[in-house]
């Protein structure tokens, strides 16, 4: 690449539903653009989106791949494109929220066979939530039963009026090789090389068709513009060039979602996609990112004269080249070797060498400007989700991330005592790539969270191929709790005399239960003197050691009183440690005296669900001692269940009603509160 300037450049991410075909329109249209001289398979682990081992061994996208593309436009004027490929698996849904963090469009892939799915409406919600334009691609229309109309009116019967359908195949299925251009109500009919010339509509049933939805897109798109609808209602339609550049602030606005169609394997309408999204979404240009300042949220001009602020938004450990780190650039311009400082953790960092990222080929580039998106390798104080600047000092962060908690874990073991020594290390960079996973220190044991079991076992694949650290997984523990049962009153004593100074140390304790919640509270009740003052420290923290080091049952002990009432010392051989040591003794004593009872973390759980479906989750729910709290219906006239369950019966949860809904469910689980565990209850 030159520095010359850059033509107007989109980040696009395709966002859908698992199956929908993302990666195959990701290859179709490298492939028209001249990309890549031929067109890789999912199936033979051949695509420029799915480049990962693991993604090649299962034959889907786990993560986020970037590809950049020039295209030229049908008058001729050069565009550029970073197309985002993101997972449709619900696990890996974080590189959907990535994605849309940096996206200056979206592309919704739907299924014209399989229509709306699970995947599809939780794509949808994401990109709402991102305030993103949307263009919607139906795809697969070249498969049996691809049944284009069903879909089309699926989305509107699931998402709304806003989706304007702008074209209509001329037959589907084996048949689908030619569409109907509903402004320009011309027939683009397309040959083997996937390019395609006009014609008029063919007579009969598809031109009356044609016409009827021309006139209601017409009318839709003038409604939004006073002096076109004062046209059109005098009889003078716009042209299709005139309605087109409506529509495109339509999209920009959020008025209007296009709807288009195409076969990514006989490429039938694969350019008019790539047209249409360079037509009618708005580039980087456009519109401002926001960044936060000073708990402020601020916005940002894409100015390429600015001043230079990057967002890191991706970070991933490569074998070879070490980290790569993902940006766009918001403002300003950026030149291989230059030095900027990272606004959000401190760091300074030296960009040596800048490129564009196709899949796993790296595109080297001399100058990048505002709303271009590259990479640069071995930035070693700039995590996903950081930006950076040139001022050499400030602070602030990207707009925040939905947050995406984990409802799947597993404990880790290192196979070798070399594995234990790297494992902590690993993990933070392994975090550091996808901040959906979350780990815990938990007793000695190192507990991995995520939104699934897949999601789990890709991280725990990429720890030992990228990181050569090797652990075998277990379930993950469950945080029992004990707290004493009732009232008990004990004596610790603590006496020894072996030469010089002694140990010694006496103290009266009175222990007694909290309410649930209550944690810990320490009381000196002493009269007189008899345990001096400067040693009731060392009671106090010889009693909390004791409740952490765990009850008669083996789990720490929480909720309790304890008390201390009386006492004795020694001038000479009572000290802090002996002190400590004989209230151990003494709070031991009484939960042996009065016994404990145990208390098991419980979550609330949210799960929004078909109305349909929303027996079958009660009842599982029910099976599972959870306690309903609130049903209710989602904005989306979908069930919302809120219940309160024992976490022990959660453990393979999100696997279980993705199988009893046909993953059509929703799911939060937050660790909530604690409570008794009743007789009989076990662990799933």
């Amino acid at each position: 690449m030159n520095s010359a300037p850059n033509p107007t450049h989109r980040a696009v991410a395709l966002v859908g539903g698992a199956g929908s075909g993302k990666t195959t329109l990701l290859e179709a249209l490298l492939l028209r653009a001249g990309a890549i001289p031929r067109a890789g398979s999912v199936e033979q682990g051949t695509t420029v989106g799915d480049h990962e081992p693991e993604e090649i061994a299962r034959g889907m996208t786990l993560g986020l791949s970037l590809a950049h593309l020039a295209w030229a436009g049908p008058d001729g004027t050069e565009q550029t494109v970073t197309l985002a490929d993101t997972a449709g698996h619900p696990d890996f849904v974080g590189s959907v929220d990535t994605a849309l963090a940096v996206a200056d469009v979206a592309v919704l892939t739907v299924s014209a066979v399989d229509g709306v799915t699970a995947g599809t409406r939780s794509a949808w919600a994401a990109v709402q939530a991102a305030g993103v334009p949307l263009i919607v691609v139906i795809t697969q229309e070249d498969r049996a039963r691809a049944d284009f109309r069903r879909v089309l009116e699926e989305l509107r019967v699931a998402f709304g009026e806003r989706l304007v359908a702008l074209e209509l195949p001329l037959g589907e299925e084996h048949d689908f090789t030619a569409l109907a251009d509903v402004l320009s109500e011309r027939a683009l009919v397309y040959d083997d090389t996937g390019r395609h010339h006009d014609e008029p509509l063919p007579a009969g049933a598809a031109e009356v068709e044609g016409h009827r939805m021309h006139v209601e897109v017409a009318e839709e798109i003038v409604s939004h513009d006073d002096e076109q609808l004062e046209a059109y209602l005098d009889g003078r339609e716009p042209a299709a060039s005139e309605l087109e550049r409506t529509l495109a602030r339509e999209v920009a606005a959020g008025e209007a979602i296009p709807v288009v169609a195409c076969s990514a394997v006989n490429d039938t309408g694969i350019d008019r996609v790539a047209d249409l999204v360079c037509a009618l979404a708005p580039s980087a240009l456009d519109h401002d990112s926001r960044i936060v300042m000073g708990g402020t949220e601020v916005a940002v001009a894409p100015n390429p004269d600015g001043e230079t602020l990057l967002h890191v938004f991706r970070t991933v450990a490569d074998p070879f080249v070490g980290q790569v780190s993902m940006f766009k650039v918001l403002s300003g311009v950026v030149r291989p070797s230059a030095r900027l400082h990272n606004a959000t953790t401190g760091s300074d960092e030296r960009l040596h060498g800048l490129f564009r990222l196709r899949g796993a080929d790296h595109l080297p580039a001399d100058v990048l400007r505002a709303g271009d998106v590259g990479a640069v390798a071995k930035l070693t104080g700039s995590p996903s989700g950081t930006l950076l600047w040139t001022r050499v000092g400030g602070s602030a962060r990207p707009a925040p991330l939905p947050r995406r908690e984990p409802v799947f874990a597993v404990t880790l073991t290192p196979v070798a005592q070399s594995d234990d020594e790297k494992l902590m290390t690993s993990l933070g960079r392994i975090v550091a790539e996808d901040p959906t996973l979350v780990i815990d220190r938990t007793g000695g044991e190192a507990i991995l969270r995520g939104l699934g079991d897949t999601h789990v076992a890709v991280a725990v694949e990429r720890l030992a191929r990228v990181f050569g650290v090797h652990v075998t997984t277990g379930p993950a523990p469950i945080a029992y709790r004990e707290t004493i049962s009732g009232r008990a009153e004990a004596e610790g004593r603590l006496k020894k005399q072996s030469g010089g100074h002694g140990q010694f140390a006496v103290v009266q304790l009175r222990v007694s239960p909290l309410p649930l919640g209550g944690g810990f509270e320490f009381v000196d009740s002493v009269v007189g003197g008899a345990v001096p003052r400067s040693y009731i420290p060392a009671v106090e923290k010889g009693a909390r050691d004791a409740l952490a080091a765990g009850g008669p049952q083996g789990h720490p002990v929480v909720d309790v009183r304890v008390e201390l009432v009386d006492g004795k010392s020694h001038s000479v051989d009572s000290s802090d440690m002996a002190f400590g040591t004989a209230a151990s003794i003494g709070v031991k004593a009484a939960l042996a005296e009065a016994g404990t009872v145990l208390l098991e973390p419980v979550s609330l759980v949210t799960v929004t669900v078909p109305s349909e479906l929303q027996g079958t989750v009660l009842t599982d729910l029910s099976g599972r001692r959870g306690r309903v709290s609130a049903t209710e219906a989602a904005d989306d006239g979908r069930a919302r269940i809120v219940a309160s369950v024992p976490e022990a019966e959660l453990g393979r949860y999100v696997l279980d009603l993705r199988s009893i809904t046909g993953g059509r469910a929703e799911l939060t689980i937050t660790p909530d509160h604690y409570a008794r565990m009743l007789p009989g209850a076990v662990d799933r």
